[in-house]
């Protein structure tokens, strides 16, 4: 029960982060011209676009390498947190 509990709270903590990803940057599928205009970023462009996917197997595979490419770079945040963390560790011991 806790193993589903968690996973049921994980999906609904990344759908909540998707929306208000999408809410503030503005969610306008336009290349900005400035740090102040509207953008369109990767959860939005995923969650904006995954009931259209079915009925092409190209933008399938876009939409998957999208997700992936945003899996890497969550992967790439951790990694580098958890490298910070354990030179922090090591200095204070």
């Amino acid at each position: 029960p806790g193993i589903v509990a968690t996973v049921v709270l994980a999906i609904s903590r990344a759908f909540g982060e998707t929306i208000a990803v999408m809410m503030v940057c503005g969610n306008v599928a336009d290349m900005p011209g400035s740090l102040f205009n509207p953008v369109y970023p990767l959860p939005a462009l995923i969650a904006n676009n995954y009931g259209e996917m079915m009925s092409m197997p190209d933008y399938e595979s876009a939409l998957m390498l999208a997700a992936l490419i945003l899996f890497v770079i969550i992967i790439a945040f951790n990694a580098i947190s958890h490298a910070i963390l354990h030179r922090l560790k090591q200095r204070i011991a």
